[in-house]
């Protein structure tokens, strides 16, 4: 029941914080995005429903059901691996499908896909409605495995670590970003006990992905496999000069 109720919760703050977002684009967008996170981070630290600086401790596992008990090890093992598949398989159907097309059509020319009668900004809502949503999954899922929810997961500085995820995975590719999560959540236990930082490492791979890397990790692997497309203004033959 905990992680449906997060994923609610995902999807009100998503279609309230989408109406505003989608307003505006590039630079103005990402502030409203952060400005927006920053005040509901205030909310769980001044709400005592939340715990303040203490967040959410001891959050019961539950039964699945009634019949799984997710308080064994195994069991929560292969129920957060099925919501994962689940997930993956949702997006990679939103991502192909006609509605996925759209977004597509909106993210290389806005105006040209307002001019084939497409509403951009409704299209727009709706794919910040599903993140939001996915996001409130995850956030919900990590809350019942740990048994706690903390400020951090509230913080704008996850924002800028999942957007990092996707950075150093490939933007634009399904596996990219899962690439990238499994990379930097390693890297970061493995610079754990340097405290502060990791912080500093993760802005120097930053800089590396987008100086170096813009396409990723998956995005670089699989630029060069793909066949080059011949020109589209090349001569037709037997045609006239």
């Amino acid at each position: 029941m905990g992680i449906l109720a997060g994923t609610a919760v995902g999807l009100l703050l998503g279609i309230a914080f989408g109406g505003l977002a989608i307003r505006r684009q590039g630079l103005y967008f990402t502030m409203i995005t952060l400005a927006l996170a920053q005040m509901v981070f205030f909310l769980c630290l001044q709400i005592k429903a939340t715990g303040g600086e203490d967040g959410l401790q001891g959050i019961p596992r539950g039964m699945l059901l009634g019949v799984i008990d997710l308080s064994k090890t195994l069991s929560m093992y292969y129920f957060v691996l099925a919501v994962f598949l689940a997930g993956f398989v949702f997006i990679h159907r939103v991502v192909h499908s006609p509605f996925g097309n759209v977004l597509k059509a909106i993210r290389e020319n806005e105006p040209r896909a307002i001019s084939l009668g497409y509403n951009a900004e409704r299209h727009k809502l709706v794919a910040f409605i599903l993140s939001a949503g996915l996001a409130g999954l995850a956030g919900a899922t990590k809350a019942v495995v740990f048994q706690l929810a903390s400020l951090t997961d509230v913080h704008w500085s996850m924002s800028g670590e999942v957007v990092l995820m996707t950075l150093v995975g490939g933007m634009g590719t399904l596996f990219g970003p899962v690439i990238g999560a499994i990379f930097v959540v390693s890297l970061d236990n493995l610079l754990a006990p340097f405290g502060s930082w990791f912080t500093v490492v993760m802005g120097v791979i930053f800089v590396a992905c987008v100086l170096l890397f813009k396409k990723g990790f998956v995005g670089s692997l699989r630029w060069p496999l793909r066949r080059p497309r011949p020109p589209t203004d090349m001569p037709v033959p037997g045609a006239a000069a």
